[in-house]
């Protein structure tokens, strides 16, 4: 005598024994209207074939996420596949459903388990790779195959594959606080970051007021190398020069107004 499944919804769905038999139910479910009844159905099916979806969710553990998380992942991979699934094209229902929920377990991979945002063609490049050095590694050679070795086995580019190895970098992110490698000094990722230096600033005003400077008479030139560069105050170059402050004064003010004004027009 045929087993059958508690829910009682007929012959067998699937091609395992196992298998809840729900192709009747299926059938009954794709006619009947949205309302509470369909519902109903919908939510016992799901019930019916959450051992499958935790199997599936099963193969996944250990690869950084909680198998909780997985299970519930996999349950909303099932309803999907429940709510897309048509009994009319003549497949069973697991069929359908196994590749629904493993892509829904992979695009929760994709989605949350990256510290950055790669695109999805880098990260199938990445997959590609990986599967190339594992199965590379497994021919017995002791050293690390090199990219063209890559390239030649997974038939991918040099450059795809040298993509691929930066993302096999970079499914996790360091902290700042990480101790950086080889060191004994307790240094820092962040103690060895670059800061903003202002004199970048300073370097590009010098370049560009180059020209104009050379434009100016030889005494201003003096004067404002003096005032500027020297740091000598506008009462000592008046003393050196033997001229006064205040002419001094009248001459640093006309010549940096005619190098601002030369400066803005060159630049425009």
């Amino acid at each position: 005598m045929a087993r059958r499944h508690p829910n009682g919804a007929g012959p067998r769905g699937g091609p395992h024994d196992d298998a809840p038999r729900t192709a009747a139910a299926f059938a009954r479910l794709s006619h009947l209207p949205a309302g509470p009844e369909r519902d109903a159905l919908r939510d016992e099916l799901v019930r019916a074939w959450l051992p499958m979806s935790e199997r599936i969710a099963g193969r996944f553990r250990g690869k950084g996420e909680p198998y909780e998380d997985l299970r519930q992942v996999a349950a909303l991979g099932l309803v999907k596949a429940g709510d897309g699934y048509d009994p009319d094209r003549g497949h069973a229902f697991e069929s359908y459903a196994v590749p629904t929920v493993t892509g829904e377990i992979k695009r929760h991979f994709r989605d949350h388990m990256w510290a950055l945002h790669v695109p999805r063609r880098v990260q199938e490049l990445r997959n590609r790779v990986r599967v190339a050095l594992r199965d590379l590694a497994g021919t017995g050679s002791d050293r690390r195959p090199n990219i063209a070795e890559i390239a030649e086995y997974a038939r991918l580019s040099e450059e795809d594959v040298r993509a691929g190895l930066e993302a096999l970098d970079s499914f996790t992110a360091l902290s700042l606080d990480a101790e950086t490698p080889g060191e004994d000094t307790g240094m820092t990722l962040a103690g060895v970051l670059g800061e903003w230096d202002a004199g970048f600033d300073l370097v590009v005003d010098r370049e560009a007021v180059k020209p104009a400077l050379r434009t100016l008479p030889e005494c201003e030139r003096t004067i404002l190398y003096l005032r500027f560069f020297r740091g000598m105050t506008q009462s000592c170059i008046a003393e050196r020069l033997g001229v006064s402050q205040m002419h001094v004064s009248r001459l640093i003010s006309n010549s940096c107004a005619a190098v601002r004004e030369r400066v803005l027009t060159d630049a425009a």
